[in-house]
């Protein structure tokens, strides 16, 4: 069993056997949400230096939000829309695995140098997005990576939606 350092390591590198431990450790709850927790903050630090506290505020409380909505949504699309014969998975195996899928917004910390923001955020959210997807295929138990994209790609609007709107992207 991997370190909470080592899981969040592995889930940054994509690795699906950490996506896997963390699946099925059921202690790991509170560390998925852990990573959220830091992956909020460095969202909400690298918004800072655009809308100050309000940034820091909607950045932290909009990723945390983002995360669960998302996850949710995701969680209905696998199992109920887009099953596998094999899906075998309840809400709290996808929310610790989506937990740690967040794990590359930590670096969101870095978008409070002005001249790394706008690369930051997407770079985070694009490895964010691929994290997830991989979080998903092993949490649904799916052998295509392509459904477990089409599922994410259902609650990924509205996540981005939502987190744009919170931190002032879009208006």
């Amino acid at each position: 069993m991997a370190t909470f350092a080592g899981r969040v390591i592995g889930a940054a590198r994509l690795n699906a056997g950490i996506y896997e431990e963390v699946e099925t450790d059921v202690s790991a709850s509170g560390q998925a949400m852990g990573v959220v927790l830091l992956s909020s903050i460095g969202a909400g630090i690298g918004a800072f230096g655009t809308l100050g506290l309000r940034g820091l505020l909607t950045g932290i409380v909009g990723s945390f939000l983002g995360w669960f909505l998302w996850a949710w949504l995701t969680y209905f699309a696998g199992t109920r829309i887009l099953p596998s014969p094999e899906t075998r998975a309840d809400w709290m195996q996808l929310l610790r695995t989506t937990g740690f899928a967040t794990a590359p917004g930590i670096l969101g910390v870095l978008g409070l140098f002005p001249v790394f923001r706008g690369f930051i955020f997407l770079v985070t959210s694009l490895w964010s997005l691929i994290a997830f997807v991989v979080a998903v295929r092993q949490a649904l138990d799916y052998t295509s990576t392509l459904r477990a994209l089409c599922v994410c790609a259902i609650g990924w609007a509205i996540y981005v939606a939502m987190i744009s709107v919170l931190l002032g992207v879009w208006g």
